[in-house]
């Protein structure tokens, strides 16, 4: 992207000329959809119907120039204008884009405020499992391990996923992360499949400019969708895509910097993963409509004559939306229940990996319910207890997990000397997360219940893990039962 790293070429257009080429590509993606006039019974129909997209501003988008936004209103840009016909009706240099979606009558937009985590599988009205589409549009934050496995199990199951690259160092908020690492973490650095699972790696390059030409392929979806033919875009400082087909045949160089085919100089590139499709432009210019929140250094590529931008943008959202088997990445048929094996206990250690003895019905601490519990911890010596159990969260499910947990201490310190963690392991037995930790600091009478969202992980086999550690003194018991999880 140009505006935020130096200035942008002069460019001599009269508003007139802006607003012809905007109205120019709506029009013809309207044109395009509806051949003949809605009847009475029409909006209803199209409401029904309407593809979800949300559009990522949680890690960093507004950073520096950037702008990344379709509007200020978040997360509903219609909080700022409920009927916007340009694109200064909603603020952010992508509401030229969001705009044109939400004028063709079959899109509903959202986004993924500042402060937000990325979800799939959780009760969150912003959860990823309620969108068709999701967009990360250069992206200038790590995504966490949960994010990652989150958007990955999504499009595995469905969503389409859009990501905008920028030229490498193009770290706008200075924490160490381009786009171009963002994106290429994502891929070879999460939970799900690291293995090139689209079939191409983001090149560190700054491309200063170029005009990157499109295939001749008269039956591509994303060249020739319903909001216009697509002949090229624009670089104004940015990078592109090598293609790893032998890993994902399905990756596919759509539009080419000057020079280029095949597997290298990929600008414009797509693919899919499991049943979702996936999209990625290497440069955040051709996006950028020149307009947005006071301050910004911007730039007007979505309307540049040498590109057709819009319509790359436009119809690629389109392909993604429309992915074969969709929900949004939620598939149907989530059969509910609870997962875990003898979750009370009562049958022993049974479906447990325990230490010895921790599972029992002891008169000194009483359980729950029934006659066992866990008991781990009580010795009042150095040593640690552990209980766990493996699962699999079903895909497409909202999953909780919840315990009853009483703990007591004979400590009287205010210094957290004994600790019980909760996490959730991998396969392989690398910590995924610690949901909580308590310690003699929490203890109380009675038992409380204790719930976590284990939405992230669905669609893995994972393992739930109780770690209690004693110092050399005094005693700590921390006491479980009642264990359940709950799928939706």
């Amino acid at each position: 992207m140009l505006g935020a790293s130096s200035s942008a070429p002069s460019r001599r257009r009269t508003a007139g000329v802006l607003t012809a080429l905007a109205a120019l590509v709506v029009a013809g993606g309207a044109a395009a959809r509806a051949a003949t006039p809605p009847t009475a019974s029409a909006p209803a129909v199209a409401a029904a119907a309407q593809h979800r997209v949300l559009f990522d501003n949680s890690k960093a988008e507004t950073a520096g120039n950037a702008d990344w936004i379709i509007s200020t209103s978040q997360p509903d840009p219609l909080g700022q204008n409920p009927s916007p016909s340009a694109e200064k009706d909603w603020t952010g240099a992508l509401s030229s884009w969001g705009v044109a979606l939400h004028k063709s009558g079959d899109y509903a937009l959202k986004t993924l405020p500042s402060g937000n985590t990325i979800t799939y599988g959780t009760s969150s009205a912003l959860d990823l499992k309620n969108f068709d589409t999701f967009v990360l549009p250069e992206p200038n934050v790590l995504l966490s391990a949960a994010e990652k496995t989150a958007v990955m199990q999504f499009v595995q199951n469905g969503g389409g996923l859009f990501l905008i690259s920028d030229h490498t160092g193009s770290d706008r908020n200075n924490d160490g992360a381009d786009a171009v690492k963002v994106i290429n973490d994502l891929m070879s650095n999460n939970s799900v499949d690291s293995t090139d699972p689209f079939g191409f790696s983001v090149d560190s390059l700054n491309i200063v400019t170029d005009n990157p030409r499109a295939i001749s392929d008269s039956a591509d979806p994303v060249l020739n969708g319903s909001f216009g033919k697509v002949t090229g875009s624009i670089i104004r400082n940015g990078t592109t895509v090598t293609l790893k087909p032998a890993d994902n045949p399905a990756a596919k160089g759509e539009v080419y910097r000057t020079g280029y085919s095949g597997n290298t100089g990929a600008f414009f590139a797509t693919s899919t993963f499991g049943s979702g499709r996936v999209a990625f432009w290497g440069d955040s210019s051709p996006i950028d409509d020149g307009t947005g929140q006071s301050g910004n250094t911007l730039y007007d590529g979505w309307n540049d004559p040498a590109g057709t931008d819009a319509a790359l943008a436009l119809n690629a959202t389109e392909w993604l939306s429309g992915a074969a088997g969709s929900s949004g990445g939620d598939p149907t048929g989530c059969t509910g229940g609870q997962l875990l094996a003898n979750p009370g206990f009562e049958s022993g250690s049974s479906g447990w990996t325990a230490t010895s003895g921790i599972i029992n019905t002891s008169g000194g601490e009483p359980a729950h319910s029934g006659a066992y519990k866990a008991w781990l911890g009580g010795k009042g010596t150095a040593h640690t207890d552990t209980l766990s159990q493996q699962v699999t969260v079903p895909a497409g499910c909202a999953a909780s997990l919840g315990f009853q947990l009483h703990i007591d201490t004979a400590e009287t310190s205010s210094t957290a000397y004994d600790t019980l963690k909760v996490q959730v392991l991998n396969g392989s037995g690398s910590v995924l997360a610690t949901l909580g930790t308590y310690s003699n600091l929490n203890a109380a009478s009675g038992y409380t219940q204790r719930t976590f969202d284990l939405g992230a992980y669905a669609g893995q086999t994972v393992t739930l893990k109780f770690t209690a550690t004693e110092g050399s003194k005094l005693q700590t018991s921390f006491v479980i039962d009642d264990t359940a999880l709950t799928v939706s």
